[in-house]
């Protein structure tokens, strides 16, 4: 049937009505149909529970390791790292076909939220000398979510389909939070005279804090009870596009094989981490903290950033700024919480205050996401500013 071009309209029971142009005949087709895991998402969390025990139990056995091949376990376990990071995303968007829209995309960003506490909280640990690997992360997991996967998504969507539709108060929901738990956590504290530098003082932490999660927690009540349709794709129709629907046990695995791998990627981060930091003190390489920021974010991102662009590709656009804006928004919402309750808990300075060039480069990312998306139409050339403003903060990073 995907032979032929027709139109397609959800209806209850998760079937859908396909009408065939040039005849009259409605048929009704199951939209349940075989789904299988891949082979990665089985085999790596079975590497990553062999690594964490390796590295648990035989600290012995890796001292006997020659000089030259020292970091060859950490590069094998970073390698497993990465693969269990595809592996929880894989089974975390299992879940959310389950689910379905906006609640399966939300299984999805919760995840990569996990994922990135864990591994920033690792980061704080091990660079306690410097409070700025949390600012870091953040600032740079939205760069690469509002210019570089926004942008793609918006290049390839425009290159492909002309323009592409997607639903405007969706899209304004997710700019105001943004724009909202960004300028309170990465600019205003350049501007605060409680404390000295552009940091927190630990009541303004918790209050931010608070503010953050209760700001979140509302934004969800929104896309997924009070305002849903505004997160739902504006064209229903998907030119043969067809997804299968998991059955119960499926999902059932798929909640438990997402567990271990969340637990694998925490557990290997502890010492792939610490390793990468000291390559690059190792190397000389400047500006470490901005580099292993955009290291991490792309870690995380990656896997939900390839289902934002196909979706885009299929001319799916709200699905995809589901994903990336979303992605964006717990960043804010939820990491810079956790990192702040670990600041109180350990007494590790957190420094979230941007520099001044970083600050305008993120009021200028903000601004002209105001501007793709307030017409609710988009095009290649929409794609092309977003990409160009990544280009000079990818150009930044090396060369500040």
């Amino acid at each position: 049937m995907r032979d032929f071009c027709y139109l397609e309209e959800a209806i209850p029971d998760q079937e859908y009505q396909i009408a065939f142009f040039g005849c009259f005949k409605i048929m009704s087709v199951s939209k349940t149909s075989a789904f299988r895991t891949s082979w990665r998402a089985l085999a790596f969390p079975i590497f990553g529970v062999t690594m964490m025990a390796t590295f648990r139990y035989g600290e012995n056995l890796l001292l006997t390791i020659p000089p030259f091949f020292m970091y060859a376990p950490y590069i094998i376990a970073a390698i497993i790292l990465i693969g269990s990071v595809f592996a929880a995303l894989e089974y975390a968007e299992i879940v959310g076909l389950k689910l379905g829209e906006p609640l399966g995309t939300l299984v999805l960003t919760i995840s990569v939220t996990i994922i990135e506490v864990a591994v920033l909280s690792v980061m704080i640990s091990h660079g306690a000398d410097d409070p700025t690997e949390a600012r870091e992360a953040v600032f740079s997991a939205i760069m690469i979510v509002c210019n570089g996967l926004v942008g793609l998504c918006l290049l390839l969507g425009g290159y492909r389909h002309g323009e592409q539709e997607l639903q405007p108060m969706g899209a304004s929901a997710y700019l105001a939070v943004l724009i909202a738990l960004s300028v309170l956590t990465l600019i205003l504290p350049d501007f605060t005279t409680s404390s000295v530098g552009p940091t927190y003082t630990h009541s303004q932490l918790i209050f931010i804090s608070i503010l953050s999660v209760s700001l979140y927690a509302a934004f969800l009540f929104i896309q997924t009870v009070r305002h849903r349709s505004y997160f739902l794709d504006a064209r229903a129709a998907v030119l043969g596009h067809s997804e299968a629907t998991p059955t119960n046990k499926q999902t059932l695995f798929a909640v438990g094989g997402l567990i271990v791998s969340l637990i694998i990627v925490a557990s290997l981060a502890e010492n792939v981490i610490p390793a990468m930091e000291d390559g690059f003190n190792f190397l000389a390489i400047k500006n470490t903290n901005a580099i292993t920021g955009a290291a991490l974010a792309v870690l995380v991102l990656l896997p939900e950033s390839m289902n934002a662009i196909r979706a885009a590709s299929r001319n799916a656009l709200q699905t995809a700024l589901n994903s990336a804006l979303g992605s964006a928004v717990a960043t804010i919402g939820l990491t810079v919480p956790a990192v702040s309750a670990m600041s109180l808990l350990t007494g590790h300075e957190i420094v979230f205050g941007l520099e001044r060039r970083d600050s305008a480069m993120l009021l200028l990312t903000l601004l002209i996401s105001v501007v793709s998306f307030g017409a609710g139409r988009t095009n290649v050339l929409t794609g092309l500013v977003h990409i160009v403003v990544f280009a000079a903060y990818i150009f930044l990073l090396f060369v500040p």
